[in-house]
Order: structure tokens, then C-alpha cells, then sequence
């Protein structure tokens, strides 16, 4: 299993020229935050031009178009923009991964370390059928702590395929490490 990762790409129809080197040129870069020594990287400005969100979701939905995926899971909070798009554009049902004690029916749960600090996840209990192939997002690679707890909720609905997808990927974290049970690992932008 590797990242897949293909920064050559042209943009699909007419975006003005939008290329990865002008989206990467859109996130913002925060020191410090949210503890000393962490470089955030702050989609929000990416995901606030249009056109820069329009690229990014098809250059994405072009990856995945003919992979089968039934269920695209996003995973709390930034998870949630694109692989609701994702979802949309792939007709396929939408699943939150959130933080503990916002579901509202039965959930599994899994706690898991981060890079700078802990949390867990959880999962509504009749969110994933036997037969789903999955699609599972988040905006960020990096350690793979969240990643992998995600892995590890969907493990509970059983052996479903699972595709996991990320908008930027910290290779120097070398997060893919702790993703071996996914089928594929594709990150947009690889930092």
C-alpha cells in the first residue's frame, strides 16, 4: 500500500488555469497552533474560493469515480466538507465520524493518540451495511492517529473495503504507516 499522489494533474474543464501548486498556494500556514512546535495547515483558506473547491473536489472525485464506494465517511470536522461533496458526487451515502457524545443513537467507540495530545471517535452503530465499500476522508495525514482509529471503527462493521482519502498528506510524519488495512491511500497534496 502506498500514497497515491499525482501533482502533474490539469484541472477538468475551465478553472482559470487552477493547478495543485495555486491550491497548495492557498492554505494557510499557522505556527504554533494549536500547541507550540505545530505547523497547522489551515484548509479554510482553500476551501473559501470556489474555484480552488471546485478543483479540489473533482481532482478528488476523479480518483475514486470507479471504485464502487457506497459509503463516504468523514471524519470530525474538516472530513466533513469534502467527503460530503465526495458523497454527493460518487451518489453515495454520507457518514459522520464525530467526537464522543454527539450521536445520538448507539455508537462504537475508539480512543487514540495524536500528535499532540488524545481523543477518541465514534460511529452510529447501523452506519455501514456488510456489502459498502468505502470511502473514508479527512482533510489531513499526519501521525495517523485519527486515521487509523477511523480504520479501526469501520473494522467493527466487518471486512468492508475501505479507500481512505486525505487533501494533504505531512510525509515527514510517515502517518501511512499506521494505514495497512486500507485498500488505497490517496492524498491530493503531499507536503
Amino acid at each position: 500500500m502506498s500514497i497515491n499522489n499525482d501533482n502533474s494533474k490539469s484541472p477538468k474543464g475551465d478553472l482559470g488555469g487552477l493547478n495543485l501548486e495555486a491550491v497548495i498556494s492557498s492554505i494557510r500556514n499557522v505556527p504554533d497552533f494549536p500547541v507550540p512546535g505545530i505547523q497547522f495547515k489551515d484548509i479554510t483558506t482553500a476551501l473559501k474560493e470556489p474555484k480552488v473547491l471546485h478543483f479540489i473536489a473533482d481532482e478528488l472525485y476523479e480518483y475514486f469515480k470507479d471504485k464502487g464506494i457506497t459509503k463516504v465517511v468523514g471524519v470530525e470536522s474538516r472530513g466533513f466538507v469534502l467527503g460530503s461533496i465526495l458523497a454527493y458526487k460518487l451518489n453515495a451515502g454520507f457518514v459522520l465520524l464525530r467526537k464522543p457524545g454527539k450521536l445520538p443513537s448507539e455508537t462504537y467507540k475508539v480512543d487514540y493518540s495524536l500528535e499532540y495530545g488524545a481523543d477518541a471517535l465514534e460511529i452510529h452503530k447501523d452506519a455501514i451495511e456488510p456489502d459498502d465499500v468505502i470511502l473514508l476522508h479527512d482533510d489531513l495525514l499526519a501521525t495517523g492517529g485519527s486515521a487509523n482509529a477511523a480504520l479501526q471503527l469501520l473494522r467493527k462493521f466487518g471486512n468492508n473495503p475501505i479507500y481512505v482519502s486525505f487533501l494533504i498528506n505531512l510525509t515527514f510524519l510517515d502517518g501511512i504507516k499506521r494505514l495497512g488495512e486500507a485498500k488505497d491511500v490517496h492524498a491530493l497534496i503531499e507536503f
